[in-house]
């Protein structure tokens, strides 16, 4: 009256089926890493490695204005913007180390 099932032979096929359905995805994240994170990642080591080695006297760029480093502490440095004004930024708001003449040509 009711013919044989063969559904236990079908799966170990099913098994490979399954992580072929995965591969997009996981090509899809792969992709996603080189394209995306690694970049910004290597972005913020060089945003780091740059602030680290500001001094006193260098001419940079904070939170959009321009200004020369007259003091620096761990987590912040006061930038003259003009003369006999000064202004105290957090480290991280720097954002271009400008070459050193900039600020004269600016004027």
């Amino acid at each position: 009256m009711i013919g044989t099932a063969y559904a236990q032979a079908a799966g170990s096929a099913a098994g490979s089926d399954t992580m072929i359905g995965l591969l997009p995805i996981i090509l899809m994240f792969v992709i996603m890493y080189f394209l995306m994170i690694r970049p910004q990642m290597r972005k913020a080591k060089e945003h780091r490695s740059m602030l680290e080695a500001l001094q006193k006297g260098d001419e940079v760029v904070a939170v959009g204005i321009l200004g020369k480093i007259s003091k620096i502490s761990d987590n912040y440095l006061t930038l003259e913007i003009a003369p006999n004004v000064s202004i105290q930024v957090q480290k991280a708001a720097v954002t271009t180390l400008l070459p050193k003449g900039t600020i004269k040509d600016a004027q």
